[in-house]
């Protein structure tokens, strides 16, 4: 009896650390999803190094009341899945908001983003930002373009000056 007890603790204590280390951890509804669509989301949130596990919501919610992150537990009806990303807030919210426009069985109910209850709106505006990679090309076009407009305008001064000594 005291080894089920203490499985039970350690798998508490799993999801409390998960909770309290990760810097995004959504929580998903994903009934209706068959066996392919599940293994492609699992592929898909590997790929982008987020872990996805179900735990039984009586679990969570004794992992969240350590975590005082109690808000979630209205959101822990039914089969819940937890993707946890440890390194990027927004990996997760990307992956799942994705996958949820092409698959209208996932159903994303809610996540904790950088020690914060989030609702699911404000995770799909996350979802939406550009990647880190896209603000910063962004940025750098920002950057280069008054320096391309020099050019340009150098350029046009330089043709009408050649221009005028053709025509002399």
């Amino acid at each position: 009896m005291s080894t089920v007890l203490e499985q039970k603790q350690a798998v508490v204590q799993e999801i409390a650390d998960k909770l309290a280390n990760s810097e995004s951890t959504i929580f998903v509804d994903y009934r209706g999803l068959n066996v392919a669509q599940a293994t492609e989301l699992r592929s898909k949130l590997r790929e982008a190094d987020v872990e996805f596990k179900v735990y039984k919501n009586t679990m969570t919610r004794r992992a969240t009341e350590e975590t005082n992150y109690t808000d979630v537990d209205e959101h822990l009806v039914g089969p819940t899945a937890i993707a946890t990303s440890r390194t990027d807030a927004v990996a997760a919210a990307k992956v799942l908001h994705e996958f949820s426009k092409e698959n209208e069985a996932l159903e994303i109910k809610t996540g904790i983003i950088q020690g914060e209850v989030t609702a699911v709106e404000d995770i799909k505006q996350l979802a939406e930002l550009p990647s880190y990679d896209g603000l910063v090309a962004m940025l750098l076009s920002v950057l280069q373009a008054p320096l391309r407009n020099f050019a340009l305008a150098s350029k046009a001064v330089a043709d009408q000056k050649e221009e005028n000594e053709d025509a002399s």
